[in-house]
């Protein structure tokens, strides 16, 4: 595993750390992990989530043109809600 130095850090967002480590019964430097994981673990995985849907909704509308995405946004809800359409 490698070791993360960070320098110059805020007097008060080390104490808010410490707190927040204590709430959560850990050490500070656990809640500094934690916290540095579920920014970039979690966020990663969502975001990839997020940009696969966009490129899947983006191949199924391919070819259609239409001036009033409100038929589109009402077509995807009811899709997703299973009904037919």
């Amino acid at each position: 595993m490698a070791t993360l130095t960070i320098r110059k850090l805020d007097d008060a967002l080390v104490r808010r750390l410490g707190i927040r480590a204590a709430e959560n019964g850990r050490a500070a430097e656990a809640e500094a992990r934690a916290i540095l994981d579920d920014a970039l673990v979690t966020t990663s995985s969502t975001s990839r989530d997020f940009w696969a849907g966009a490129a899947e909704l983006r191949e199924r509308l391919k070819g259609r043109v239409t001036g009033d995405s409100t038929d589109i946004i009402c077509e995807e809800r009811d899709r997703r809600a299973g009904l037919p359409r």
